[in-house]
C-alpha cells in the first residue's frame, strides 16, 4: 500500500449516511461551497486522479506534480476534519470514474467546474441525474456584472467591467470615487529593475513523504514528459499554501507595483507573488487575498495594480471565456475548433507523436481563430532549443525549469516573438497550457488567443501586444547577454516593421496603431524589403532548430 494511502486509511472517518461531494482538481479548498459550512460529520468527497487527463496533452512534470500534491494533501486536511473521503484513480473521462459511484454513493454534487473541458466532460452524468451542478462560490463577480458593464456582445473591454466591480463592492473606493483619484495607476508600474531594491528568493518547501511518492509516480508514469521536476520549490499542504502567500506580502508586495513589467536575467521573479497556480486550483482563495492585500500598507499604485489583476483581469477573462463557450460561439457565429488536443509543437520538436490523439473521443482540441491567418508552427526554440536570441532563450529555459515565468516575460517575450514569427495561435495557446502550471483552458485561452496573439482581433483587447527590441531593451537586462545589439542589428525590430506590413490591410484601422503605421508607411521602401528578408530568413532558421548570429542575417 502506497505512502498516502496508509495515511488516509488512519485517518478516515467512517463513510456511512454522508451527502457526498466530487470535488474536481482544481477546487481543492474547504472555504466556499459545501465543505465550508456544512457538517464534516454529514459528508463525504470524491477525488480523482486520472491518468488520461495528465496525458491528454504532454503537461510539464512539475505542474502534474502540483496538482497530483495538492489533491492528496487535501484528502488528508479533509479526513482530519472529519469528512470521508474516496479516492479513485483512473484512466479515462471522469464521467466514466464517476458513473459507477452513483447507485453506491447517490447524486454526487460538484460545484461547476471552471474548466469547460471538465464541465463538457461530466454534461452526461448531469444530464442523467448522477451529477448535480451546484454554483462555484469562489468567483468575486457575476455574469450580470459582466454583462451590465461590458454588454452582452463584443467587442468587451476589462476596465469597464472593472470599475463596474470595484463601484459596486466599494473596494479601494471612498465616497463613490475611487482612492486616490483614479482607477488605474498602471502608468505609474512601468519601471525598469537595475537591482536595486533586491529581489527575494522564492520559498522552497518540505519533501514529505507524500510528495516524494508524487515524485516516483511521475517519474514513472509520465516520465515521457518535459519539464524539470524540483519537489522542493511545490507547495502542496495548506501550510505550504499560506506560507507562499505570507511569503509574497513579506517580500514582493510592496514593490510589486513598480516593477510588475520589468524583466531580469538576475531575477526571475522579481517581486511578483507566484501564487497564480495555487489561486486556480483554490489552495487560495481569491476573496482571502484581495482583503489581505487591501490590509496592507503598501504603495496606492502596486496595491491598485495587484487588486486589478485579480478582481479585474482574472475575472474579466474568466467571463469572456464562459461566455463564447470557450470562443467556439462568438456573436452566434461557429469559431473553427481542433478536432483534438494539440501537443504544442511537442511532435516537431521531439519527433515523437504524442500518444493521446485520435484515442481520445470525447473532448475536441478547442477554438483555432486567427484573425490574422497565421499559419507557422510553432519552432523548436520553444521547447529549449537555442535560438540566438537571448530574451527567447532566457525566458524559454527557466519555463521548463520552473513551470512559470512572470506575466509580461508571458507577454512582451513568449507571445510577442510567437506573434511576430506568425505562429498559429492554437499552437502557441497548446504550448502555454503543457509548460505552465497555472494554465487552463479558461485561463490560457483568453491570455493567449485573446491577448498575446490578436487571434480573436478587437473582442477583448484593443490591439496586439507586439514591440521592436527597444521595449525589451529597455524593460529588462536580456539585451545585455545577447550576440544582437538592440540599437543596431537585432532581427526584432526589422520582424515588428514586416509584421505590420504584412498585416496592414487588417490593422490599418486600429486607432491605437495609428502612429506606428504612420511610422511604417514613412518606412523607405529599401527598409521594408530588408524587413521581409529578415522575417522569411528568421522563420527559416528557427524552423529547422537553428541558431541566429550577426553574421547569418540577411
Amino acid at each position: 500500500m502506497s505512502v498516502f494511502y496508509k495515511e488516509l486509511a488512519l485517518k478516515q472517518p467512517k463513510a456511512e449516511g454522508r451527502r457526498w461531494i466530487f470535488v474536481p482538481y482544481d477546487q481543492l479548498t474547504d472555504t466556499v461551497g459545501p465543505l465550508s459550512r456544512e457538517d464534516p460529520k454529514s459528508l463525504g468527497i470524491v477525488l480523482v486522479e486520472n491518468t488520461w487527463k495528465g496525458g491528454r496533452r504532454p503537461y510539464h512534470k512539475q505542474k502534474l506534480a502540483l496538482i497530483l500534491t495538492n489533491m492528496r494533501h487535501f484528502a488528508l486536511e479533509q479526513a482530519e476534519r472529519g469528512i470521508a473521503v474516496r479516492h479513485i484513480v483512473t484512466n479515462g473521462p471522469y464521467h466514466t470514474a464517476l458513473s459507477p459511484l452513483i447507485p453506491q454513493l447517490g447524486t454526487l454534487r460538484v460545484m461547476v467546474p471552471a474548466e469547460r473541458e471538465l464541465r463538457e466532460d461530466l454534461l452526461k452524468l448531469s444530464r442523467s441525474g448522477g451529477l448535480d451542478f451546484i454554483p462555484h462560490e469562489g468567483w468575486l463577480t457575476t455574469p450580470s456584472q459582466f454583462y451590465e458593464s461590458t454588454g452582452k456582445t463584443p467587442p468587451w473591454k476589462m476596465e469597464r467591467f472593472y470599475r463596474r466591480v470595484r463601484t459596486e463592492t466599494g473596494i479601494l473606493m471612498k465616497d463613490g470615487k475611487p482612492i486616490g483619484g483614479k482607477f488605474n495607476y498602471d502608468v505609474e508600474n512601468r519601471l525598469p529593475w537595475h537591482g536595486v531594491p533586491p529581489a527575494p528568493d522564492p520559498p522552497a518547501f518540505k519533501v514529505d513523504n507524500i510528495k516524494a511518492e508524487v515524485g516516483r509516480l511521475i517519474n514513472k508514469h509520465f516520465s515521457n514528459h518535459p519539464g524539470d521536476l524540483n519537489l522542493k520549490m511545490l507547495p502542496s499542504t495548506r501550510n505550504d499554501a499560506h506560507s507562499l502567500w505570507q511569503w509574497a506580502k513579506d517580500a514582493c508586495l510592496y514593490h510589486f507595483g513598480p516593477y510588475e513589467d520589468a524583466m531580469s536575467r538576475a531575477s526571475r521573479n522579481l517581486f511578483h507573488s507566484r501564487i497564480s497556480a495555487l489561486l486556480n486550483i483554490f489552495r487560495l482563495n481569491p476573496n482571502d487575498i484581495v482583503q489581505d492585500v487591501l490590509e496592507m500598507d503598501i504603495p496606492l499604485a502596486g496595491k491598485e495594480g495587484f487588486v486589478r489583476q485579480i478582481l479585474g483581469w482574472r475575472e474579466f477573462v474568466y467571463h469572456v471565456h464562459t461566455t463564447t463557450d470557450g470562443f467556439r460561439s462568438i456573436e452566434n457565429e461557429a469559431s473553427p475548433v481542433a478536432k483534438w488536443p494539440g501537443d504544442g509543437g511537442y511532435n516537431t520538436w521531439s519527433e515523437k507523436k504524442w500518444p493521446s490523439g485520435k484515442t481520445d473521443r470525447v473532448l475536441n482540441g478547442g477554438a483555432s481563430p486567427s484573425f490574422l491567418g497565421n499559419e507557422f508552427p510553432i519552432p523548436p526554440v520553444y521547447w529549449g532549443e537555442p535560438s540566438g536570441l537571448a530574451c527567447l532563450d532566457h525566458v524559454v529555459k527557466t519555463v521548463w525549469e520552473d513551470a512559470y515565468s512572470h506575466h509580461i516575460t508571458r507577454l512582451m517575450v513568449l507571445s510577442n516573438l510567437a506573434t511576430l514569427l506568425d505562429i498559429r495561435p492554437r499552437e502557441l495557446t497548446d504550448w502555454f497550457w503543457i509548460a505552465y502550471a497555472d494554465a487552463y483552458d479558461w485561463v490560457v485561452e483568453p491570455n493567449v488567443l485573446g491577448m498575446g496573439t490578436f487571434s480573436l482581433g478587437d473582442l477583448m483587447t484593443t490591439k496586439p501586444y507586439v514591440s521592436g527590441a527597444a521595449y525589451i531593451d529597455r524593460m529588462g537586462d536580456y539585451c545585455e547577454g545577447c550576440s544582437f545589439n538592440p540599437k543596431k542589428n537585432c532581427p526584432i525590430t526589422p520582424l515588428y516593421w514586416a509584421f505590420l506590413s504584412r498585416h496592414q490591410a487588417a490593422l490599418a484601422k486600429n486607432p491605437r496603431l495609428r502612429m506606428p503605421m504612420a511610422s511604417l508607411r514613412k518606412r523607405k521602401s529599401q527598409r521594408r524589403t530588408q524587413d521581409r528578408k529578415v522575417f522569411n530568413h528568421v522563420q527559416d532558421v528557427l524552423s529547422k532548430g537553428g541558431v541566429l548570429t550577426p553574421d547569418n542575417l540577411p
